[in-house]
């Protein structure tokens, strides 16, 4: 059972490498490419889109209020005399067409509710884009400082197995002693398991970045530099957040909504006019057998037709205050939407201010790291040729190799997390998109589905007019927060 579960998941995976060799280039090998591929085959990135199409037809789904409804029917039945009563058969047949004229506004507002919600919709797009977008570069970074930690490991391991081979010729000599040998044995046991704990790190992230890229990393270019989209000062990366992040505007989308379906409840007091046409046709007979008659004149030969119209007015006058409570519900949910809107924006902003200042930080250890790295390799040097000639013991030279590998390590470390700050802080503006990082890639645009549903089948040519008639003295959406209305007699 095992292995045919590590078969099927080696299949899988084999299968994903294909169908992304047969889209796109045969290894992504910048960040560039990385991203792109990402944007292209990403499920999670998939799974939003194909989420948006279908929150698009709730603008369909929506105007169907405005549009007629036609029904078909028909029937035939029997009836049995049970000996002594007459047996007859009937059938009938008939078509009815009903076109709102006047919803009282409801149609129109929960038509602007729809519209909202696709704009929220499509800002949660925007969302998930930036995270994954963001996703790719860690997993990116991880893989390229993972790989530096590995050289490093390995170039250590290197090294002390010289500093043992020396020490143990010296030893053999007598210039120094069984410690001085134990000494390096000890460094060189300690490096090989951190070469090994630095092989398996590369591996997990390696897998990570598989799985939100959709292929294995091949040998990864170094990452371009994000400078020329970051802000100079803080306040200018605040207001780009306040003006594009996408929670921030989806907040502000979802109020409207919530707006609008206080319109919606609202405009359950007023009346609505429909009009609705009927044709039909009706044949019936009495006899003494069920079975139908045969030859001209049967029962069913002679159909009668109807033809009817009528205008039907309908205004609530009690509900036990059903209405009013919908009504307050509404207002309440908007009045939540609203704080909503200030929430995700203390949120963005709380972000932003965290992203810069760990961007700040992070460039002031990246130039002391390089800086510590400069100094650690000529100490190091220094300490060995000074050991050369007894000026320094076998410890000295250990701890100074030591020194400097993990000056190395801090360095890689440190430009792993000013990259990754500047990509927290550009996700936070709303800078953080394919539009920006590869233009040179076709661009998904949601609204192009949108557009297509537009004049969808059940379109009308009158439709318009009954949206304009819909409109008139149509409750308002709130613009402020409001206290719930006393409840009337609705």
């Amino acid at each position: 059972m095992l292995k045919s579960r590590r078969a099927g998941l080696l299949a899988a995976v084999c299968s994903l490498g294909l169908l992304a060799g047969l889209a796109t280039p045969a290894s992504a090998e910048n960040l560039a490419d990385a991203i792109a591929l990402a944007y292209q085959t990403n499920p999670t990135l998939q799974g939003q889109r194909a989420s948006q199409r279908a929150l698009d037809e709730s603008i369909v789904q929506a105007r169907t209020g405005y549009r007629p409804q036609v029904s078909l029917s028909a029937d035939v039945s029997t009836a049995d005399g049970d000996g002594d009563g007459d047996a007859g058969r009937s059938s009938g047949a008939g078509v009815t067409v009903s076109q709102p004229l006047f919803t009282g506004g409801r149609v129109s507002s929960q038509i602007s509710a729809a519209e909202a919600d696709v704009m929220t919709g499509r800002e949660g797009l925007r969302s998930v884009e930036s995270a994954v977008i963001q996703a790719v570069i860690t997993a990116y970074v991880d893989v390229r400082r993972d790989q530096e930690r590995l050289r490093i490991s390995q170039e250590n391991v290197a090294v002390l197995q010289r500093q043992l081979d020396e020490a143990r010729a010296r030893f053999e000599v007598g210039e120094i002693t069984r410690t001085d040998v134990a000494q390096a044995e000890a460094r060189l046991a300690a490096s090989r398991a951190g070469l090994a704990s630095a092989q398996a790190q590369l591996a997990i992230s390696r897998g990570s970045y598989a799985a939100v890229v959709g292929q294995n990393p091949g040998d990864l270019e170094p990452e371009p530099s994000l400078e020329t989209f970051l802000p100079p000062v803080v306040e200018d990366a605040f207001e780009s957040a306040e003006t594009n992040n996408a929670e921030i505007l989806g907040a502000e989308y979802a109020e409207r909504a919530s707006a609008a379906r206080v319109a919606t409840a609202r405009s359950a007091r007023r009346p609505t006019v429909t009009a609705s046409g009927s044709l039909g046709y009706d044949a019936s007979t009495v006899g003494t057998s069920i079975l139908p008659p045969t030859g001209a004149g049967g029962a069913f030969d002679d159909y009668q037709r109807s033809v009817s119209g009528r205008v039907s007015v309908s205004v609530p006058l009690f509900t036990g205050g059903l209405i009013n409570s919908q009504v307050r519900a509404a207002i309440e949910r908007n009045n939540a939407d609203r704080q909503a809107i200030e929430e995700a924006r203390r949120s963005v902003l709380r972000t932003v201010s965290q992203a810069w200042n760990s961007l700040v930080g992070a460039r002031a250890n990246l130039a002391a790291n390089e800086e510590q790295v400069r100094a650690a390799r000529i100490a190091f040097e220094g300490v060995r040729q000074e050991a050369q000639v007894g000026l320094r013991t076998t410890l000295d030279v250990l701890n100074a190799e030591q020194e400097l590998r993990n000056a190395e390590l801090s360095l890689v470390n440190a430009r792993h997390d000013e990259y990754v700050a500047a990509a927290v802080l550009l996700s936070a503006m709303g800078k953080l998109e394919a539009r920006y990082l590869t233009p040179g890639v076709e661009q998904y645009d949601p609204t192009n589905n949108g557009r297509g549903l537009e004049r969808w089948m059940g379109w009308v040519p009158w439709e318009p007019a009954i949206a304009i008639i819909d409109t008139i003295g149509a409750p308002p959406s709130p613009n402020a927060p409001a206290d719930a209305p006393v409840a009337t007699a609705n």
